[in-house]
């Protein structure tokens, strides 16, 4: 079973009405709603423009991103980022940003292994990303991965049955789902994981097609 939010947590401190991503981003040191930012370098908030017209949420940051402060900035961001140019998007219409906004890890001798947020770790950190998304307010909405999936949609989502597919949520005109760009890395023999830089680029191409025909 899963730990429960220890009671003596308090709830994210996110500004009660943002006039920019800045000052969300500003208030997010603050941040004791769970219990990662104590082990965590800094808190990693959003990048891209306030009105993007995509908008990628991950599950959270990887070592590189928790020791620079900006998202997808480690391997699995290079994919994201070929991904994105490979499907016709421009980063200069993208924001990324993660469900989880510390770095979870457990230390093995000098290297930080990535581990998986539990849920009340996300559901506590689910105020950060909904400030972002009523900020941004994109068109298109991605997320990458299961963590981000049922986060801002549900439990019922599953990526295999339902990446790239349009789905039912009033978060913006179009929400779907694709992997995460780390499950790329995960792929060592080299037809699959050529397969899986394709799949995820045909998920965002379609996104891409959406727009130019919205």
């Amino acid at each position: 079973m899963r730990p429960a939010a220890p009671a003596r947590l308090s709830a994210a401190p996110v500004p009660k009405a943002p006039r920019s991503l800045r000052e969300i981003a500003a208030a997010l040191p603050a941040c004791r709603a769970c219990d990662l930012w104590e082990p965590a370098t800094q808190p990693v908030p959003g990048e891209g423009p306030q009105r993007a017209r995509v908008l990628l949420v991950g599950e959270q940051p990887g070592d590189r991103e928790d020791r620079a402060g900006r998202p997808f900035v480690g391997p699995a961001g290079r994919v994201l980022d070929d991904a994105i140019q490979a499907a016709g998007l421009s980063r200069e219409e993208v924001y990324v940003t993660n469900a989880v906004k510390h770095f979870r890890y457990r230390a093995r001798g000098r290297r930080r292994i990535h581990q998986r947020p539990d849920r009340w770790q996300v559901n506590a950190c689910l105020p950060w990303l909904r400030a972002e998304l009523r900020l941004v307010s994109p068109r298109a909405l991605v997320a990458l991965g299961a963590t981000a999936a049922q986060a801002l949609i549900g439990p019922s989502v599953r990526i295999g049955r339902d990446r790239g597919r349009p789905l039912d949520c009033e978060l913006a005109e179009l929400v779907t789902v694709t992997a995460h760009p780390s499950s790329v890395l995960r792929e060592r023999d080299p037809e699959a994981r050529a397969a899986a830089i394709d799949a995820l680029t045909r998920d965002l191409a379609a996104v891409a097609d959406w727009l130019r025909a919205a």
